[in-house]
């Protein structure tokens, strides 16, 4: 209903690009950062209040902030980039493995500079944010290694780390980053420019969709990859295609609201991989390995490739403008 009715909100009349960045920084990206700073205090005051990985009430906050960020990730420029806060925030993917061997070297170390948010703050980055925390919480080997004094010491020191990055996340765009977007600036030197940034937004956001959090995991049919799925050991796989798909389709629907016929093919395409995936029963793509299961996995990120082609076909030159490179493009 949320999701709803500020797609209604967003697109209740035409509005100019100053108009239109100023709504969806105002009615979308905030709130969005809102939510996850207030949802990562949460997450951190239950990690000190109970720091089991057995703790139904720290899984559960681990779980909310976890939906957050992944609702509020594709705004990927910014506050997020400053001192690689979004790769604090989620390593992934971690191809090499760096998370674990990060996390059991400060396990077997013992190292005492946990307990400094600061110089935690130094540590290697697979060594932050929830896609570490989710090993001490998860992991059948992470969550029993060591000393269990200090895997709490260091459960809690990633929880107090994912709140305080994300409350500087959410402080730069209030205090900055929304007015540069309200209207064009030094950073953004028109209009365009910023309409630009939200479109790269959303095309990024469903590149993620398509080559990662589907694209890895499905491999290729005589090499599937089921390991690779996002997420995997706390069960979150599909859950983050999901959240993802429904944080998205406003931005989408809202970039295109001059656009009436353009709008309501992006809500059914939408709507048609939200569809495919509510009815996959399958949390972590491990249908990947299984022929029969494969080719409903496959349908999904077509539909989600389908959904990228009117972005790209429709929507860009619609605004005038071309999403441009993005991280994920490489050299």
């Amino acid at each position: 209903m949320r999701v709803l009715a500020l797609i209604l909100s967003l697109v209740a009349a035409p509005a100019m690009a100053s108009d239109l960045s100023s709504e969806i920084t105002d009615q979308l990206i905030l709130p969005a950062f809102e939510e996850l700073t207030a949802d990562a205090a949460e997450l951190a005051t239950a990690a000190k209040a109970d720091c089991s990985p057995q703790s139904g009430s720290l899984r559960a906050a681990y779980g909310n902030a976890f939906d957050a960020w992944i609702a509020a990730s594709h705004y990927r420029f910014g506050p997020t980039e400053t001192d690689n806060r979004a790769f604090a925030l989620a390593f992934w993917p971690d191809s090499r493995s760096k998370t674990p061997k990060a996390l059991g070297n400060l396990i077997r170390s013992e190292d005492a500079g946990i307990s400094d948010p600061v110089k935690f703050a130094s540590h290697s980055i697979a060594a932050r944010g929830f896609y570490a925390l989710e090993y001490l919480l998860y992991d059948p080997d992470l969550s029993t290694a060591g000393s269990p004094d200090y895997r709490c010491a260091l459960t809690r020191a990633i929880s107090a780390d994912i709140a305080a990055t994300s409350q500087a996340i959410a402080a730069d765009w209030t205090e900055r980053f929304a007015a540069e977007m309200r209207a064009p600036t030094r950073r953004y030197r028109s209009e365009e420019e910023i309409t630009q940034e939200l479109l790269k937004a959303l095309t990024t956001g469903l590149q993620v969709l398509d080559d990662m959090r589907l694209g890895r995991p499905l491999g290729t049919f005589d090499k599937p990859r089921p390991n690779r799925a996002e997420a995997r050991r706390s069960g979150r796989s599909l859950r983050h295609l999901l959240l993802s798909l429904n944080a998205m389709e406003p931005l989408a629907l809202a970039l295109a609201q001059q656009d009436a016929g353009l709008r309501a093919d992006l809500s059914q395409s939408f709507e048609k991989a939200r569809t495919r995936a509510e009815t996959l029963d399958d949390p972590v793509f491990a249908g990947v390995a299984d022929p029969g299961a494969r080719i409903r996995i496959e349908a999904l990120r077509q539909e989600v490739k389908d959904l990228r082609a009117i972005v790209s076909k429709r929507l860009s030159p619609s605004l005038g403008v071309a999403a441009g490179f993005n991280s994920l493009d490489g050299d």
